[in-house]
């Protein structure tokens, strides 16, 4: 192994820390009654870990080695971490990704290896630290000071000694956690943030020296007192100290001063607080609360929130004081672009994981998604024809878990509206995912596009400024303008028949459209229902469906 932070040592540093988050994050999960009990945090800090890994391996070339350089390897593992951050460990575990990537650009890769890394470990416990709004002492942020602490000491030898050292003393504050925290005296154990992290930089040690894995956890306690544990944190919740019932979870696209704003205002609404960026004007935001409205409003209010995800402790610290991980039976997961279409899907009762249209999404985001289904069984559409090969890998993760998982290969959103309107949650899950196949097999789509420059299609040369028709990915029309373009696509996909035709409109398009284009059909096609929503995609300017 090398003597510095290189890209080499940082992607295999990544991926051997997912493989211990994978090996104990069940044990982690099992003591995690800070500040939430609700049992989740090793698989958040799996999750985030593997987000960072997933996003390092979208920039290698197919023979595995990377393109990218130390400094780039590293700002990519942050950036990925942080867009696929779950949790407040999550959060607090892409900081730690952050500060590496903030030490290794600063020294552009010079300099001794240990100097590099306990640089790397002080800022990361000053960017997490920052994160949170009201940290206390006894938890990950413990853990990590002390490990910053201890490298820092270590800076003048090798990178061998400082990763070892900082491991060991990650340890040793590990243990030291339960006295310090209330909550964890009472219920015997140590802080599952603080263990996570321990096994992230122990992760770096075995690399570096060759020591074997930790097998044994630094956990305390036993099962019996975590569970006296998580009653009595379940009594004080139902007491009213632990006040606020959800998780809300969002990607934000906004500057430093609304984010400020933003901070105080969740802080008004909730606890649990953190709210982190990556440098560059994305940030992570994260609040425990009552009014799940009001947290993405104050989102709205700062920049363009996505990506969000909302959580209910109820139903997770019911599944912690049972054991079991998955809280309820059955969900169904899409995968759609704009957020009103988005809004259609959690209102019919599906889970939704938003994706941006320009910007690939990874097997990990994906497996992260269907992890926080908290479904035994789990239906995934993944709403577009390329996204099923990422879905089926993703499947693959969320299985080797534990979790059943189906992919439902829609190639659009309005297929998975017409599978999601026929799922019954009390039909046998075969029978039900058969009915929910042939609908969307029964919804024939089509897409209106602006062509952005000239070319030739299959049905003949368009101009900038042009409307194209596309069905089955193919250009069959071509329209002066978007009115003349929807009523021509809906005429040619009502020629095979038709009974509902639905339409979605783009996330600039006007209301107008929608009302024109129903009206004329309704007079052309009197014996087919018109509906038209607001879709609020940004890569169409409207969707069709005809059942």
């Amino acid at each position: 192994m090398p003597s510095t932070l290189d890209a080499a040592l940082l992607t295999a540093w990544a991926n051997a820390a997912a493989e211990a988050l994978a090996r104990h994050s069940g044990e982690v999960d099992r003591i995690n009654v800070f500040p939430v009990p609700d049992g989740d945090t090793g698989t958040n800090l799996l999750l985030t870990m593997r987000a960072a890994v997933d996003a390092v391996r979208r920039g290698m070339r197919e023979d595995g080695t990377a393109d990218a350089g130390t400094a780039e390897v590293a700002v990519t593992l942050a950036r990925g971490a942080l867009t696929g951050a779950r949790g407040n460990s999550g959060v607090i575990l892409s900081q730690v990704l952050r500060g590496i990537a903030e030490s290794v650009t600063a020294h552009a890769e010079a300099g001794s290896g240990a100097a590099v890394f306990a640089d790397a470990l002080a800022r990361a416990s000053t960017l997490a630290s920052a994160a949170i709004s009201r940290p206390r002492h006894g938890t990950v942020l413990t853990v990590l000071a002390a490990a910053a602490e201890v490298a820092s000491a270590r800076r003048s030898g090798d990178l061998v000694d400082a990763a070892v050292a900082a491991a060991d003393a990650a340890a040793v504050a590990v243990r030291a956690t339960t006295a310090q925290l209330p909550e964890l005296a009472r219920a015997g154990v140590v802080d599952a943030g603080g263990l996570g992290l321990y096994l992230v930089l122990d992760a770096l040690a075995c690399l570096l020296s060759g020591r074997p894995g930790v097998e044994a956890l630094p956990i305390g306690g036993s099962a019996r007192p975590l569970a006296r544990g998580r009653d009595a944190l379940t009594a004080e919740r139902e007491g009213g100290s632990l006040q606020f019932d959800y998780e809300v979870m969002y990607l934000l696209d906004a500057d430093e001063a609304a984010v400020e704003v933003l901070r105080g205002e969740l802080e008004a609404l909730g606890d649990c607080v953190a709210v982190v960026g990556d440098g560059s004007g994305l940030w992570n935001v994260h609040v425990h609360c009552l009014d799940v409205g009001a947290a993405i409003e104050a989102g709205m209010a700062a920049g363009r929130p996505h990506r969000i995800t909302v959580i209910r402790f109820t139903d997770q610290i019911a599944e912690g004081a049972t054991g079991d991980r998955f809280s309820r039976p059955r969900a169904v997961l899409m995968v759609v672009t704009g957020g009103e279409v988005a809004e259609l899907a959690r209102e019919a009762g599906a889970d939704v994981l938003e994706r941006e249209a320009d910007l690939p999404i990874g097997d990990a985001e994906l497996a992260a998604a269907l992890a926080g289904t908290r479904a035994r069984h789990v239906v995934l559409m993944p709403g577009h024809t390329e996204l099923t090969a990422t879905a089926e890998r993703a499947a693959a993760v969320a299985r080797r878990d534990g979790q059943e998982v189906l992919v439902l290969p829609t190639a659009s959103v309005l297929q998975g509206l017409s599978a999601l309107a026929v799922h019954d949650p009390q039909r046998r899950p075969a029978d039900d995912v058969v009915a929910m196949a042939e609908a969307a097999a029964g919804t024939r789509t089509a897409a209106l596009l602006v062509a952005e420059s000239e070319a030739l299609t299959w049905v003949g040369r368009c101009e900038p400024g042009d409307v194209l028709g596309l069905f089955d990915g193919e250009v069959v029309l071509i329209a002066p303008d978007l009115p003349v373009g929807a009523l021509w696509l809906a005429h040619r996909m009502l020629l095979a028949g038709g009974e509902l035709v639905t339409a979605l409109l783009g996330e600039e398009v006007d209301e107008a459209l929608g009302e024109g284009l129903a009206a004329e059909l309704r007079r052309t096609h009197p014996e087919v229902d018109v509906v038209v929503h607001r879709g609020g995609q940004r890569d169409f300017p409207l969707v069709l469906g005809v059942e």
